[in-house]
């Protein structure tokens, strides 16, 4: 996610060749947090991208996948306080 001229963009890659912006249209992913350590894993399937389970999430459980900044972009700093957090949304 990375501000623009004042508004949220949720850009989210497919493919090397494809990217789309979650905020046009919405569908709700704008709202899953970022975590270190996901309980959902982001899967492109036939030019969609579909958020996807990675075990059994509870009732009333955040739900959070990793956002995985690109590590050539300006750092974010991350505050999911997972034991596994690497200090930065950014991956490394």
């Amino acid at each position: 996610m990375d501000k623009y001229n004042g508004r949220f963009n949720y850009m989210a890659e497919i493919d090397p060749n494809w990217t789309i912006d979650g905020a046009v249209g919405g569908c709700g992913a704008e709202f899953i947090n970022h975590s270190c350590e996901p309980n959902m894993v982001k899967r492109g399937v036939r030019g969609r991208i579909w958020l996807v389970s990675l075990r059994e999430i509870g009732r009333g459980e955040e739900l959070s996948y990793d956002y995985k900044f690109s590590k050539k972009g300006e750092r974010e700093a991350c505050y999911c306080g997972s034991a596994k957090c690497r200090g930065t949304i950014n991956v490394r």
